[in-house]
């Protein structure tokens, strides 16, 4: 009777390590913004990852824009159905936050996977920082960029100016166009000395630039925005040049959106522009076919006014709560090994965004890496040199899509010369505030 006990014992025991055999990895699934080559390199981290975790399996799945995204994850959350990980844009952070449906990234790391040997100070601060709220940090840096100012050294040569001595302040930016302007014998231009698209993020960047907040309650950060600060000295005096600039003929106005710009630099038709760090993969690219010298500088800002910096813009990855325990916990195995440095490096030499990892920067320095790619150095020195405080931390918005939208819209009735700059941003002020009084109700 005994031996027959132990071995009905042994055969329970052996049944069940096949039931658990046969259940196979924790499957996770990962919605992201990554299109083209980028969703390559995307897929192939994913394939990596799960070619040395063979107890978690993650599917990676395209699902189109940020906000595209956010709307499905939305949805997916109603129905229990929702992804384990999305990648959201930085501008979505305080609408994450407020959405109920994360778990917050230090959360997931310290409290569920109770990882106690994740070093949460790895991250580059400015990086960072812009996603910690109350201290805590909520999701994971991942795709990072910040605005950098690009020139054909080439044209500067043509005309006289030094090539390695770039426009440092809103006043040789002017100058510099004006004389890298060029015009045919019947007094058409053939190219203009500066273009930069209509797009939010850059009014963003330079009123940071200027150390200056874009919304009340130091950027959102210490209370719920209530108050556009549009009508600041930084915001007016950005746009009164970018107005400036367009009548005199020395900039390009290509309008709203990024590909017109682009065009107009990649082409040939002006010599400076104002883009992500993310592009200099592919202006440099661009720069060895067509037989000319990129080169790279800060943002300028005006003369006297005191540099604040920029802030860290791209997307961030964030987790969704209702999964269960086992789940959430290889959630935070992926997410993890997505931020050590052999990922980050990999992801920064393929795709242009920052590393977001102290160690990553420090492994791509001893390769000599910026050595050999100065225009890469060049925006991770504004980077660093950037001033850390709430304007550069950036801003917490709830209805952050919107505001972009309104700036968009006040600098187009600036450059057609419906309102004056004063104007244009007093009004995207007024309908900003309507906006946050209608989101903030909803908190109350």
């Amino acid at each position: 009777m005994k031996r027959f006990i132990l071995l009905l014992t042994l055969l329970l025991v052996f049944s069940l390590s096949l039931m658990t055999t046969g259940a196979g990895p924790v499957k996770i699934e990962f919605w992201h913004s990554m299109g083209g080559h980028n969703l390559q390199v995307v897929q192939s981290l994913v394939d990596n990852f799960n070619k040395t975790h063979s107890n978690i399996k993650v599917e990676a799945q395209f699902a189109g824009t940020y906000e595209d995204t956010l709307n499905k994850t939305q949805a997916a959350v109603r129905t229990k159905t929702a992804p384990h990980i999305i990648q959201i844009y930085e501008i979505g952070t305080q609408v994450m936050i407020d959405s109920g449906i994360i778990l917050p990234m230090e959360d997931l790391g310290k409290k569920v996977a109770n990882d106690r040997s994740f070093d949460w100070g790895k991250f580059i601060p400015a990086i960072s920082n812009y996603y910690k709220v109350g201290g805590k940090i909520y999701s994971m840096p991942f795709n990072s960029s910040t605005p950098l100012l690009y020139y054909n050294k080439n044209a500067f040569r043509a005309v006289g100016l030094d090539p390695n001595r770039p426009p440092k302040t809103f006043e040789e930016l002017k100058d510099y166009a004006a004389k890298l302007t060029i015009k045919d014998k019947n007094g058409n231009i053939t190219r203009y000395g500066f273009t930069l698209a209509i797009v939010g993020w850059f009014v963003e960047q330079m009123v940071a630039n200027q150390d200056e907040v874009l919304v009340n309650n130091n950027n959102g950060r210490t209370g719920r925005a209530t108050e556009a600060l549009f009508t600041s000295d930084a915001a007016v005096r950005f746009v009164k040049l970018w107005a400036e600039m367009v009548k005199d003929g020395i900039m390009i106005n290509p309008g709203r959106g990024w590909e017109g710009a682009k065009q107009a630099f990649l082409s040939g038709r002006a010599a400076m522009m104002i883009e992500s760090t993310a592009q200099v993969n592919n202006f440099e690219a661009n720069a060895k076919s067509q037989g000319y010298e990129l080169g790279t500088a800060f943002l300028p800002c005006p003369a006297g006014v005191n540099r604040g910096g920029v802030i860290i813009g791209g997307a961030s990855l964030w987790c969704i709560a209702d999964h269960p325990t086992e789940e959430l916990k290889a959630s935070w195995e992926f997410l993890k090994w997505l931020s050590e440095a052999d990922q980050q490096v990999y992801w920064f030499k393929n795709t242009g965004y920052f590393p977001v990892t102290k160690e990553a920067v420090e492994n791509v320095m001893y390769e000599r890496f910026f050595a050999e790619n100065p225009n890469y150095l060049t925006a991770f020195m504004q980077l660093n040199q950037a001033k850390q405080g709430y304007p550069t931390q950036g801003a917490l918005i709830g209805t952050f899509p919107e505001v972009r939208q309104l700036l968009e819209g006040a600098v187009e009735e600036v450059l057609q010369g419906k309102k004056t700059p004063e104007k244009a941003l007093a009004d995207a002020a007024s309908k900003a505030k309507k906006s946050f009084a209608e989101y903030n109700s909803l908190f109350k």
